[in-house]
Protein backbone atom coordinates (compact mmCIF):
# COMPACT_ATOMS: atom_id res chain seq x y z
CA UNK A 1 0.00 0.00 0.00
CA UNK A 2 0.99 3.44 -0.72
CA UNK A 3 0.49 4.68 2.76
CA UNK A 4 3.17 2.09 3.87
CA UNK A 5 6.83 2.93 4.79
CA UNK A 6 9.82 0.84 3.27
CA UNK A 7 11.54 -1.20 5.45
CA UNK A 8 13.79 -3.84 4.47
CA UNK A 9 15.49 -6.38 6.72
CA UNK A 10 18.06 -8.41 6.65
CA UNK A 11 20.50 -10.06 8.72
CA UNK A 12 20.63 -11.83 12.33
CA UNK A 13 20.81 -11.11 15.77
CA UNK A 14 19.93 -8.21 18.05
CA UNK A 15 17.12 -5.50 15.95
CA UNK A 16 18.84 -2.34 14.92
CA UNK A 17 17.03 0.37 12.85
CA UNK A 18 18.76 2.61 10.31
CA UNK A 19 17.78 5.94 9.82
CA UNK A 20 18.85 8.25 6.98
CA UNK A 21 18.77 11.62 6.92
CA UNK A 22 17.33 14.32 4.27
CA UNK A 23 16.77 14.06 1.08
CA UNK A 24 19.02 10.08 0.98
CA UNK A 25 17.72 6.53 1.40
CA UNK A 26 18.85 4.01 3.86
CA UNK A 27 20.76 2.88 0.61
CA UNK A 28 23.73 5.22 2.20
CA UNK A 29 24.27 2.42 4.52
CA UNK A 30 25.28 -0.06 2.45
CA UNK A 31 28.86 0.02 3.85
CA UNK A 32 28.15 0.24 7.64
CA UNK A 33 25.21 -2.42 6.60
CA UNK A 34 27.48 -5.08 5.21
CA UNK A 35 29.52 -4.81 8.14
CA UNK A 36 26.79 -5.32 10.85
CA UNK A 37 24.20 -8.03 9.40
CA UNK A 38 26.62 -10.99 10.41
CA UNK A 39 25.68 -9.73 13.96
CA UNK A 40 22.36 -7.85 13.93
CA UNK A 41 19.00 -7.75 12.45
CA UNK A 42 19.13 -4.86 10.40
CA UNK A 43 15.48 -2.55 9.79
CA UNK A 44 16.80 -0.46 6.92
CA UNK A 45 14.28 2.34 6.73
CA UNK A 46 13.31 4.37 3.61
CA UNK A 47 11.36 7.52 5.11
CA UNK A 48 8.39 8.92 3.21
CA UNK A 49 9.05 10.56 -0.31
CA UNK A 50 12.57 9.39 -0.62
CA UNK A 51 13.84 6.16 -2.04
CA UNK A 52 11.72 3.11 -2.48
CA UNK A 53 9.46 5.67 -0.45
CA UNK A 54 8.76 7.69 -2.68
CA UNK A 55 5.34 6.95 -3.23
CA UNK A 56 4.71 6.65 0.16
CA UNK A 57 1.29 9.00 1.22
CA UNK A 58 2.75 8.43 4.52
CA UNK A 59 3.87 12.18 6.11
CA UNK A 60 7.08 13.25 6.77
CA UNK A 61 6.77 13.88 10.57
CA UNK A 62 7.97 12.61 13.71
CA UNK A 63 5.09 10.81 15.09
CA UNK A 64 2.98 9.83 12.17
CA UNK A 65 6.61 7.92 10.64
CA UNK A 66 7.45 6.63 14.45
CA UNK A 67 4.01 5.05 14.96
CA UNK A 68 4.41 3.28 11.37
CA UNK A 69 7.78 1.75 12.18
CA UNK A 70 6.82 0.85 15.46
CA UNK A 71 3.81 -0.54 14.10
CA UNK A 72 6.09 -3.18 11.87
CA UNK A 73 9.43 -3.69 13.83
CA UNK A 74 9.94 -5.83 17.30
CA UNK A 75 12.06 -4.34 20.33
CA UNK A 76 15.50 -2.87 18.71
CA UNK A 77 18.10 -0.88 18.86
CA UNK A 78 17.37 2.20 17.20
CA UNK A 79 19.95 4.66 14.73
CA UNK A 80 19.54 7.86 13.39
CA UNK A 81 22.19 9.83 11.53
CA UNK A 82 21.11 13.73 10.58
CA UNK A 83 17.75 14.03 10.28
CA UNK A 84 17.23 10.36 11.12
CA UNK A 85 18.51 11.21 14.13
CA UNK A 86 15.33 13.13 15.09
CA UNK A 87 12.89 10.25 14.27
CA UNK A 88 14.75 8.17 16.55
CA UNK A 89 15.45 10.21 19.25
CA UNK A 90 10.95 11.21 19.14
CA UNK A 91 11.02 7.28 19.23
CA UNK A 92 13.06 6.22 21.91
CA UNK A 93 11.41 9.65 24.19
CA UNK A 94 8.00 8.73 23.27
CA UNK A 95 8.20 4.77 23.04
CA UNK A 96 10.56 3.74 25.51
CA UNK A 97 9.36 0.25 25.56
CA UNK A 98 10.01 -0.07 21.59
CA UNK A 99 13.74 1.24 21.82
CA UNK A 100 16.15 -0.73 23.63
CA UNK A 101 19.33 1.34 22.95
CA UNK A 102 19.01 5.15 20.77
CA UNK A 103 22.44 5.43 18.60
CA UNK A 104 22.65 9.95 17.52
CA UNK A 105 24.95 9.60 14.70
CA UNK A 106 25.94 13.39 13.71
CA UNK A 107 22.40 13.86 14.85
CA UNK A 108 21.04 16.77 17.52
CA UNK A 109 18.08 17.17 19.12
CA UNK A 110 17.95 20.71 17.69
CA UNK A 111 19.60 21.10 14.28
CA UNK A 112 19.52 25.45 14.52
CA UNK A 113 21.11 28.12 16.67
CA UNK A 114 18.94 30.01 19.05
CA UNK A 115 19.65 32.23 21.88
CA UNK A 116 19.88 29.58 24.41
CA UNK A 117 21.42 27.13 21.75
CA UNK A 118 24.66 28.94 19.86
CA UNK A 119 26.18 25.88 18.56
CA UNK A 120 23.52 24.94 15.46
CA UNK A 121 23.50 26.15 12.13
CA UNK A 122 22.25 29.50 11.06
CA UNK A 123 18.64 29.79 10.40
CA UNK A 124 19.39 31.83 7.06
CA UNK A 125 21.10 28.76 5.84
CA UNK A 126 17.98 26.36 6.29
CA UNK A 127 16.28 29.66 4.46
CA UNK A 128 18.26 29.53 1.71
CA UNK A 129 17.93 26.06 1.12
CA UNK A 130 14.68 26.38 1.12
CA UNK A 131 14.17 28.96 -1.05
CA UNK A 132 17.13 27.26 -3.61
CA UNK A 133 14.38 23.99 -3.71
CA UNK A 134 11.96 26.72 -5.16
CA UNK A 135 14.06 27.95 -8.05
CA UNK A 136 16.77 24.59 -8.62
CA UNK A 137 16.34 21.78 -6.43
CA UNK A 138 19.50 20.20 -7.57
CA UNK A 139 21.63 22.83 -7.56
CA UNK A 140 20.25 23.19 -3.80
CA UNK A 141 20.97 19.31 -3.01
CA UNK A 142 24.26 19.50 -4.00
CA UNK A 143 24.95 22.55 -2.20
CA UNK A 144 23.63 20.64 0.76
CA UNK A 145 25.84 17.18 -0.40
CA UNK A 146 28.98 19.71 -0.60
CA UNK A 147 28.25 20.91 3.36
CA UNK A 148 27.86 17.07 4.73
CA UNK A 149 31.39 16.21 2.58
CA UNK A 150 33.35 19.16 3.80
CA UNK A 151 36.21 18.97 6.50
CA UNK A 152 36.01 15.36 5.55
CA UNK A 153 39.76 13.91 5.34
CA UNK A 154 38.37 12.34 1.85
CA UNK A 155 35.45 15.13 0.81
CA UNK A 156 35.61 14.11 -2.59
CA UNK A 157 35.57 10.77 -2.35
CA UNK A 158 32.55 11.49 0.08
CA UNK A 159 30.83 13.72 -2.20
CA UNK A 160 30.73 11.50 -4.94
CA UNK A 161 29.37 8.68 -3.26
CA UNK A 162 26.71 10.73 -1.77
CA UNK A 163 25.96 12.52 -5.05
CA UNK A 164 25.52 8.73 -6.56
CA UNK A 165 23.51 7.59 -3.93
CA UNK A 166 20.93 10.62 -4.14
CA UNK A 167 19.44 9.51 -6.96
CA UNK A 168 19.92 5.76 -6.90
CA UNK A 169 16.59 5.17 -5.95
CA UNK A 170 14.96 7.53 -8.34
CA UNK A 171 14.53 11.43 -7.56
CA UNK A 172 13.53 12.26 -4.13
CA UNK A 173 9.93 14.09 -4.16
CA UNK A 174 10.32 17.52 -3.82
CA UNK A 175 7.74 18.58 -2.06
CA UNK A 176 8.59 15.95 1.15
CA UNK A 177 12.63 17.57 0.55
CA UNK A 178 10.91 20.54 1.71
CA UNK A 179 8.82 19.12 4.61
CA UNK A 180 12.44 17.22 5.90
CA UNK A 181 14.08 21.31 5.69
CA UNK A 182 10.99 22.41 8.03
CA UNK A 183 11.68 19.35 10.53
CA UNK A 184 15.17 20.04 11.20
CA UNK A 185 14.36 23.99 10.84
CA UNK A 186 11.68 23.69 12.95
CA UNK A 187 12.43 20.71 15.82
CA UNK A 188 13.49 21.21 19.31
CA UNK A 189 13.47 17.66 21.30
CA UNK A 190 16.12 18.91 23.90
CA UNK A 191 13.54 18.31 26.61
CA UNK A 192 13.49 15.45 26.43
CA UNK A 193 16.68 14.27 26.70
CA UNK A 194 16.87 13.77 30.71
CA UNK A 195 13.93 11.14 30.54
CA UNK A 196 15.93 8.90 28.38
CA UNK A 197 16.44 5.99 30.38
CA UNK A 198 18.11 3.37 28.06
CA UNK A 199 21.20 3.55 26.72
CA UNK A 200 22.71 5.93 24.55
CA UNK A 201 25.41 6.41 21.87
CA UNK A 202 25.75 9.88 20.27
CA UNK A 203 28.52 9.41 17.68
CA UNK A 204 30.18 13.08 16.12
CA UNK A 205 32.45 13.39 13.31
CA UNK A 206 35.65 16.21 14.37
CA UNK A 207 35.37 18.14 11.55
CA UNK A 208 31.22 18.04 10.61
CA UNK A 209 30.39 21.23 9.67
CA UNK A 210 27.02 20.69 9.73
CA UNK A 211 26.31 19.01 12.82
CA UNK A 212 28.51 20.63 15.47
CA UNK A 213 30.51 17.84 17.44
CA UNK A 214 29.99 20.13 20.72
CA UNK A 215 26.07 20.64 20.00
CA UNK A 216 25.93 16.82 20.31
CA UNK A 217 28.40 16.86 24.15
CA UNK A 218 26.43 19.36 25.11
CA UNK A 219 22.84 17.51 24.15
CA UNK A 220 24.54 14.23 25.62
CA UNK A 221 25.39 15.69 28.98
CA UNK A 222 21.66 15.95 29.97
CA UNK A 223 20.79 12.45 29.08
CA UNK A 224 21.65 9.81 32.13
CA UNK A 225 23.28 6.85 30.44
CA UNK A 226 24.94 8.75 27.34
CA UNK A 227 28.31 7.44 25.74
CA UNK A 228 30.22 9.91 23.45
CA UNK A 229 32.25 8.98 20.30
CA UNK A 230 34.07 11.75 18.20
CA UNK A 231 36.10 10.15 14.68
CA UNK A 232 38.50 12.23 13.92
CA UNK A 233 39.13 12.61 10.23
CA UNK A 234 35.50 12.14 9.46
CA UNK A 235 32.96 14.98 8.70
CA UNK A 236 28.90 14.69 8.44
CA UNK A 237 29.11 11.10 7.15
CA UNK A 238 31.43 8.63 9.31
CA UNK A 239 29.61 5.96 8.26
CA UNK A 240 30.90 6.66 4.51
CA UNK A 241 34.62 7.06 5.34
CA UNK A 242 35.21 5.36 8.98
CA UNK A 243 32.55 2.12 8.80
CA UNK A 244 34.13 0.37 11.25
CA UNK A 245 34.74 2.89 13.62
CA UNK A 246 31.05 3.31 13.59
CA UNK A 247 30.07 -0.67 13.45
CA UNK A 248 32.19 -0.50 16.26
CA UNK A 249 30.87 2.16 18.35
CA UNK A 250 27.04 0.77 17.54
CA UNK A 251 28.65 -2.71 19.15
CA UNK A 252 29.49 -1.41 21.94
CA UNK A 253 26.09 0.29 22.34
CA UNK A 254 24.38 -3.12 21.70
CA UNK A 255 26.30 -4.74 24.20
CA UNK A 256 25.38 -1.92 27.17
CA UNK A 257 21.60 -3.15 26.16
CA UNK A 258 22.68 -6.72 26.59
CA UNK A 259 23.89 -5.83 29.95
CA UNK A 260 21.11 -4.28 30.74
CA UNK A 261 19.03 -7.05 29.79
CA UNK A 262 20.55 -9.55 31.99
Amino acid sequence: MSGELHIQTRGRGPDLVLLHGWAMHSGVFAGLAERLEPRFTLHLVDLPGHGHGRDSTLPLALEPVVEAIVARVPRALWAGWSLGGLFALHAAATRPVAVRGLAMLCASPRFVRGDDWPLGMSPEIFRGFALGLRSDWRATLDRFIALEAFGSDDARHEMRMLREEVFARGQPAAHVLADGLGLLETSDLREVLPTLAMPTLWLAGRRDRLVDPRAMRAAAGQVPRARQVVVDHAGHAPFLTHADAVASALDELAAAVEADAR
